[in-house]
């Protein structure tokens, strides 16, 4: 069962409170009907709780600047791989999401209380934010909106310095803060971080937390950021 499935058709009763259950609650009424049996209830719950999350905030955050483009909400398509006959449900629910009175703020701190302060899933759903507010260049405001959804996570101000900068780069530096390194770490420290950081982000790891499959883009974006980081650092060093 795919998690548009799961979210669209109510995934068989599967409760869900709070601001994002009622959101989600809220707007099946307006697209679709009907339920489907879960059976893997706790990790269905997981999936489904990120995703709104994930629909709710990049939603808001679209507003954040006071427009909301069509490139980012391609680009939200693009992160969660949404078929082409869930497109329209998809892009409904979205809408529905920018236009609710809930601030963003419960989102986060929902999302948080569900899926772990600061754990791989979290992390999975900032980086999809920042890769949607990057599409069209990143407003004040957007970063603004980040930097708070960041804290309501969990994350610590240097971890998601660490994230930031694989997507929106300020200084020369960046490519030792992706890896979580002061600049100029030697080349053992440099291989030993990328190799743990490799680990660290197997996608069966956060897909086990409760990221689901079809999220793969977001890993995806990320390792590419991460080997890009890598990379730079040892073309600038001496043979």
């Amino acid at each position: 069962m795919s998690i548009w499935q799961m979210l669209l058709t109510g995934a068989g009763g599967l409760a869900l409170t709070g601001p994002l259950g009622a959101l989600w609650r809220r707007a099946r009424e307006t697209i679709s009907a009907g339920a489907i049996a879960v059976t893997d209830r706790a990790t269905m719950r997981r999936q489904v709780a990120f995703t709104i999350a994930a629909i709710a905030l990049a939603a808001k955050m679209a507003r954040a600047d006071g427009y909301a483009s069509d490139a980012e909400f391609a680009t939200f398509q693009r992160l969660f791989n949404v078929p082409e006959h869930e497109q329209d449900n998809a892009a409904r629910f979205y809408r529905f999401a920018q236009s609710s009175t809930a601030g963003f703020e419960a989102y986060a701190a929902q999302a948080a209380t569900l899926l772990g302060e600061g754990s791989p899933v979290l992390e999975d759903l900032l980086e999809a934010l920042l890769l949607i507010a990057v599409t069209d260049g990143v407003h004040p405001d957007e970063l603004a909106y980040l930097d708070e959804v960041a804290a309501r996570f969990g994350f610590s101000p240097q971890r998601y310095a660490g994230i930031r900068a694989r997507y929106i780069a300020p200084s020369a530096d960046d490519p030792y803060v992706v890896l979580g390194l002061r600049p100029g770490a030697d080349h053992a420290e440099v291989r030993a971080a990328y190799r743990d950081l490799v680990k660290q982000y197997h996608p069966d790891r956060h897909m086990a937390d409760g990221t689901p499959p079809e999220f793969i883009r977001v890993a995806e974006d990320r390792m590419a950021a991460i080997n890009a980081a890598y990379a730079a650092i040892m073309r600038a060093r001496p043979a």
